[in-house]
């Protein structure tokens, strides 16, 4: 259904994550992977989607001189929010264990960020779930760790990994948001742009 709506435009998404791009696959998007470094630091005044916001946009900047007109780049960004701080990707196991044991019986925030950008205009739209764990003991946490190497992951954990199946109790928004990409308001937005 997407891909004769969008056969004027190319959609380049900058994110070198297996996760994201099979999710533009499934959604039956055409589209190209393009990546540039960019040094994820933000101000430390900005707080909860300001963070996921700021870094989306911040991704797009290095692409900045090379979009031509029907160019529609996506850059995105996930961030944890718990005991008001974000948890970005761990640097160690002992890190992750640390992490992962926060969120044990707790509910936190998982906000990304999506942007559109193209040569004369951006725009980022962002969704937030709210996720519950059980109590967790420390071998279940040092397990996951070690099996999955939640190394690439804001918060130490993705949702569907053996994490998320014995420990997360209930979730309240998109499912999809959590993984990595509010698929619904990726769709919702590039139809937005395109119509």
């Amino acid at each position: 259904m997407f891909k004769e709506e969008l056969k004027n435009f190319n959609i380049i998404l900058a994110s070198g994550s297996p996760r994201r791009q099979q999710f533009f696959k499934e959604l039956g998007i055409d589209f190209e992977v393009r990546l540039k470094p960019v040094d994820e630091e933000y101000p430390n005044r900005l707080r909860h989607f300001e963070i996921s916001d700021y870094l989306a946009q911040l991704k797009s900047l290095p692409f900045e001189d090379d979009l031509k007109s029907n160019d529609i780049l996506i850059t995105s960004d996930t961030i944890v929010w718990h005991n008001n701080e974000a948890l970005g990707k761990p640097q160690t196991a002992e890190h992750a264990f640390e992490m992962i044991k926060s969120l044990s019986n707790t509910t936190h925030e998982v906000i990304t960020s999506v942007c559109f950008t193209t040569p004369i205009f951006q725009k980022t739209v962002n969704a937030t779930t709210k996720v519950t764990f059980k109590d967790l003991t420390d071998s279940e946490i040092r397990h996951y760790i070690d099996i999955c190497k939640p190394f690439d992951k804001a918060g130490s954990y993705g949702i569907q990994e053996w994490i998320g199946q014995i420990g997360i109790t209930k979730i309240e928004g998109s499912y999809f948001n959590v993984v990595g990409l509010p698929t619904h308001l990726v769709y919702e937005t590039l139809n937005n742009l395109i119509s």
